[in-house]
């Protein structure tokens, strides 16, 4: 989870607006009717207080955490939550449309580049986080999960890291919640992870793309697109061997090269846009030419303030657009 987000909903001030924290990270709900900002909040916040319940690494008491604990000696399985199911259903395709880029079994070698607690915990230890062994990655196609039974079973030492895909795909499962249920237009922004859904402002959805400090790089409207932005910026530490960043490449186990400081996708659903940002980060130089054979509208940020887009990425108007 994000501690600060690198897209961001530019205020208007006509709409209904309500922000606050979860899952370690600010999120903002944006209405085209003001009197939907409270109930939207109150939504907002009992479905992610369930998802940390299900999903979180950082709690003992989590559904991924117990299962973690039961397959730390041997092969394990469960019977798991709807929402766990729904969101380890989303991750698992994700995996499949990224060609396993994306890949939720990353969860062990996360924990062995650092990234074994709260990201402002590992930032705060008084000393590098100390290099171990690299962990084994088991891929996503060793996970068996039956959505009619809510069965997950999965190989011995393996961790779920649902990180690349459960904030996203809340925003999504929020702005469609969000929009049966309340009057207006909606856009869920979790922690940079961006939903839209219903009517919107008449200008659109102006939704600007941050750098790590908060500056804006770029703003671009939305009417039905999402909009997500991986970074190797946002959530670093110190190791004894360098800096770290929390994406970790599946195919090596190993922290994924930081080629590019962030990249933003537009896509269908936030979802879609945040799984193509993360592979993009893992293929590196190679990110371009694939997002673009993937139909990903695109911006890719250099370390050194160069910028490469792809084809439709806006100037103004997103039109939709999908990554799977």
């Amino acid at each position: 989870m994000t501690t600060a987000p690198t897209t961001a909903p530019l205020p208007e001030p006509v709409l209904g607006r309500a922000s606050f924290r979860a899952i370690s990270t600010t999120n903002t709900i944006l209405t085209t009717d003001p009197r939907a900002a409270g109930p939207a909040e109150r939504i907002a916040r009992d479905y992610l207080a369930e998802l940390d319940v299900a999903v979180s690494r950082f709690r003992p008491d989590s559904e991924v955490s117990l299962l973690a604990a039961r397959a730390a000696t041997g092969p394990a399985s469960a019977f798991v939550s709807p929402i766990f199911a729904d969101h380890l259903e989303t991750a698992l395709r994700m995996a499949r449309v990224t060609g396993g880029l994306v890949d939720p079994t990353v969860g062990s070698a996360v924990v062995a580049s650092g990234y074994d607690v709260d990201i402002e915990a590992v930032r705060g230890r008084r000393l590098p986080t100390a290099d171990t062994r690299r962990a084994a990655v088991p891929g996503w196609r060793a996970v068996r999960f039956s959505g009619a039974t809510r069965r997950v079973a999965v190989p011995r030492g393996t961790l779920l890291d649902l990180g690349a895909t459960a904030k996203a795909y809340a925003a999504d499962v929020l702005a469609a919640r969000l929009l049966a249920e309340l009057p207006g237009g909606f856009l869920v922004d979790l922690g940079g992870d961006i939903a839209v859904a219903g009517p919107t402002p008449s200008a659109g959805w102006q939704i600007g793309v941050e750098d790590a400090t908060g500056r804006v790089l770029q703003v671009v409207a939305s009417t039905a697109t999402a909009v997500a932005t991986s970074s190797t910026r946002l959530r670093r530490w110190s190791s004894t061997t360098g800096e770290r960043h929390h994406i970790i490449d599946p195919r090596t186990g190993l922290t994924a090269p930081a080629t590019w400081a962030q990249v933003s996708c537009a896509a269908g659903t936030a979802a879609e846009a945040n799984a193509a940002a993360t592979a993009a980060i893992v293929l590196g130089p190679g990110a371009p030419s694939w997002l673009e054979a993937q139909g990903v509208a695109a911006r890719l940020d250099g370390h050194d303030g160069t910028v490469v887009t792809t084809a439709g990425w806006p100037v103004q108007h997103l039109a939709q657009r999908s990554a799977s």
